[in-house]
């Protein structure tokens, strides 16, 4: 690499210690707000506080931004998911755990969560392309092991895995849109009561 561009790089790095989270926090909230097409790089340098030199230094363009906020996005998404397979107790307390952690990981990273739930389930925002549904594929298969591991040791009854996840993550899904689009609706408390609910069966049992 030529001297001068190494020399600039170092100024850069060294007069800006935390742009490059800068950027990517600005640059989730737009994309959140106005969609991928809809933001400009200089609304995000701007919104950083940084010069667009900075930008093009740590991701290249604002499409590799774009990239390394997905590659967040999915970090903080395997780390709950690992996070969830430390932990004991039964099925439907690992299940309570999922939830609040998912929970707490959308609470933390909202414009993040607004984001990724825009560009999977919003209009077209002109984003390049990416695997989307890996974030699902990755959520579902978690939702499965953790009541797989529920029969291997006998802590929870046969049915089938596939209709399980689908039935957890719709639940959990739900609440948590519910409460981005009806706040004053919110209540932290009622995923746990559902879940408990879904398992513990509205079947009073038969008469005699």
């Amino acid at each position: 690499m030529d001297a001068s561009v190494m020399n600039q790089n170092n100024e850069i790095s060294d007069l800006e210690p935390n742009a490059r989270q800068r950027l990517l926090e600005m640059a989730t909230k737009l994309f959140a707000e106005k969609g991928y097409a809809g933001t400009s790089v200089r609304e995000i340098v701007d919104r950083a506080g940084v010069s667009k030199p900075v930008l093009y230094y740590y991701f290249k363009s604002k499409e590799g931004l774009f990239y390394a906020i997905l590659e967040w996005a999915a970090a903080v998404q395997q780390e709950i998911i690992t996070e969830i397979f430390t932990t004991s107790g039964t099925v439907l307390d690992r299940f309570i755990y999922f939830y609040r952690r998912v929970s707490e990981g959308v609470e933390k990273h909202q414009d993040l969560y607004k984001m990724i739930h825009g560009l999977i389930y919003g209009p077209p925002q002109g984003a390049p392309g990416y695997d989307f549904p890996k974030y699902q594929r990755h959520m579902f298969d978690a939702v499965k092991r953790i009541y797989t591991n529920g029969l291997t040791s006998g802590g929870a009854k046969a049915a089938d895995e596939d209709e399980v996840a689908f039935l957890v993550l719709s639940l959990i899904d739900f609440s948590l849109n519910m409460n981005q689009v009806l706040p004053e609706l919110a209540d932290p408390q009622r995923p746990e009561r559902l879940l408990r609910l879904a398992f513990e069966g509205l079947n009073q049992g038969e008469k005699p």
